[in-house]
Order: structure tokens, then sequence, then C-alpha cells
């Protein structure tokens, strides 16, 4: 039995009151033991949550009270165990930054397209096909013949779409017309303002996943499925795969990679300490303080406690790779 419900949500809409929110939704989620991140700004609400099932549905229920909140989706997944050490209520400028003034999804998104109807539409030869995500997402699995753009974070899109458009580039007018797109991401949101961003670019005809990848793993049997790999997501799960089942793959503690169990059998691979991303990135003081908390982890697990901390003189420095560490990361 799962005891911990995990709730991935979102939505587009002007909240010009964002800050005054915060406190309330604040006091909410304390009151009902949540924990985990939710992220206000005057473009709306982002979020992944975790607690018991009540406790959520009951911040869910607040939320909605707010009518312009009121037809906020969210996606559920279960946890044998907590998910997330801590609860952050952050106000921000953007829910998802892409670093564009004047993308505005809630009015400029493209079409929605629903799991079911999405492998047709990315079957087509005249659609090009956009992962949104970061490129330690794409590596554990996306859609077939989908394009990743190898971009490091969501705000290095707008220079690839650029440099796409360009004579030569994939994304380039095919006569006089800009071509078809469809763009993807984990839960909705980043290709939600994608695609809000390519009509900005005049682009006509863009498409996107509702409810994203996980949408589609929940909906979309295996035999019918496109997508290949597993899925990266922001919380301890690491990765799922159909019918949302927790996937194989583990987090590298010092940089964040998400790994195989492949991966793991490499030398340079130590729990908690270096794998073949960031061992050659880190110096041996950096690798003590790793290996210091390590430590820690195992003695707090050998009492049954969950030590959250990092080593005293790690606690400002900086992942060693691209990818999250987690704590309470926001899917997209």
């Amino acid at each position: 039995m799962n005891p911990y419900l995990i709730a991935a949500l979102y939505k587009f809409v002007e909240l010009p009151d964002y800050q005054a929110l915060r406190s309330s939704i604040l006091a909410c989620c304390n009151a009902n033991g949540i924990k985990g991140t939710l992220l206000l700004a005057p473009e709306g609400i982002n979020g992944t949550v975790a607690g018991k099932p009540d406790s959520v549905h009951a911040l869910l229920r607040f939320l909605r009270q707010d009518a312009r909140l009121a037809s906020l989706e969210h996606k559920e997944s279960w946890a044998d165990s907590p998910p997330f050490v801590r609860l952050k209520v952050r106000l921000k400028k953007e829910i998802v930054t892409l670093g564009v003034e004047g993308v505005n999804p809630s009015r400029m998104a493209g079409t929605y397209v629903k799991p079911q109807d999405w492998n047709a539409l990315i079957s087509r030869d005249d659609v090009i096909v956009i992962d949104t995500r970061n490129d330690y997402e794409v590596e554990i699995g996306s859609f077939k013949n989908a394009i990743d753009p190898k971009v490091k974070a969501f705000s290095d899109l707008p220079e690839w779409i650029a440099h796409e458009q360009a004579p030569g580039g994939r994304l380039q007018n095919a006569g006089t017309a800009k071509p078809k797109v469809a763009m993807f991401c984990t839960g909705g949101i980043r290709c939600e303002k994608s695609t809000a961003f390519m009509r900005m670019q005049g682009f006509d005809e863009v498409y996107h996943l509702e409810g994203g990848i996980l949408k589609y793993l929940e909906q979309v049997p295996p035999e019918e499925s496109l997508w290949q790999g597993e899925c990266f997501v922001f919380d301890e799960r690491v990765s799922v795969g159909h019918g949302l089942v927790q996937g194989a793959y583990t987090l590298c503690r010092a940089c964040g990679h998400p790994l195989s169990e492949q991966d793991q059998t490499l030398p340079s691979y130590v729990k908690g300490v270096s794998c073949h991303h960031c061992i050659n990135q880190t110096s041996p003081q950096r690798k003590q303080q790793f290996a210091e908390r390590q430590r820690q982890v195992a003695l707090a697990k050998a009492k049954g406690e969950r030590h959250i901390g990092k080593p005293k003189d790690a606690q400002n420095a900086a992942p060693a790779g691209p990818g999250p560490v987690l704590k309470s990361k926001v899917p997209g």
C-alpha cells in the first residue's frame, strides 16, 4: 500500500496579487503536513506536493476556492515513503523560467492534443516533434523520432529555436509557410509556455501534449506507446514508466544526474560521492564532503531517521553537474 499521495499541478492564469496569496497557501500546507514546492508568479501557479491523501486533497480544495484556480488540474501518483523533506512556497517572476518578456500561455498557448491522439500527430511526416526538456531528462527517455535540443535549461530553448529558424535549420520556412510543430514535456507546463513562444515567432500550427508525458504514460497502453525509455521526475522516485510505475533509475547525489543500473556498476560510481558524469569535475575536498554526507545518511537510516542536510562546508556549494540535486523541485 502506497501511503503518500503526490500531486503535480500548474495553471497559467493572471495572478497580480500572487504575493498576497503566499501566506494563506503556506498556512494551509503547514496545517495539513504538506511537503514539496509551490511557485507563485504573476503568470500562475506551479508545483509538486505530497502528503497523506486527505491532506493533499484538502490543499487542492483550498486552492480551487479561488475562482481563478477553480479549473486547476493535477496529476496524482503514489510513493511508499515521503518523496519530499521540506515545504517551500516561493514567489517568482515566472512559474517556469523562459526569460522572454511578453509570453502569455494563458492567452497564446498552442493547440492541446489528447494523449490518445498524440501518436497520430507525431507520426505525420509534416510535423516536427520537439522535446522541450533538459538534456539529462531526454537522456533516459523520449518519444520516437523527437528532436532533442540538448539544452541545459529551459531558458536556453529560445536561442536554440532562433538557430533552427536560420537557413539550413530544422525550423526554417517550408516555402512561404513555417512548419508544423508538436512540443512536449514532463507535465505540460514547459511545452505550454514554449508553444506560446513559438506563436510569438509566427508559427501558426503549434501543438502540445495535454498533460505532458506523465498523462501519456498513465493513459496510453504500453503496446500502443511511442515512448521509449523512462521519464525523469522531480522527486525521489527519479523516473517512472508506463502506468507511472517507479523506474529503475537512481540519482547521483553529487551532481544530480539520473543513473541506470549499468551506470552504477562503473568504477567511477561511488554512492553519494561520484559517477561517470562528475568524477572529474569535483575536487578531492568536495568528494570528502560528499562521502561524509553519505556516511551521515547511512547512520540516520540505521537509526530509522531521515537525513536531510548537507555537510556544513558544502551548504552553499553548487552541484557539480547539470542535473538537479533533488530536494523538492517542480516538474515541467
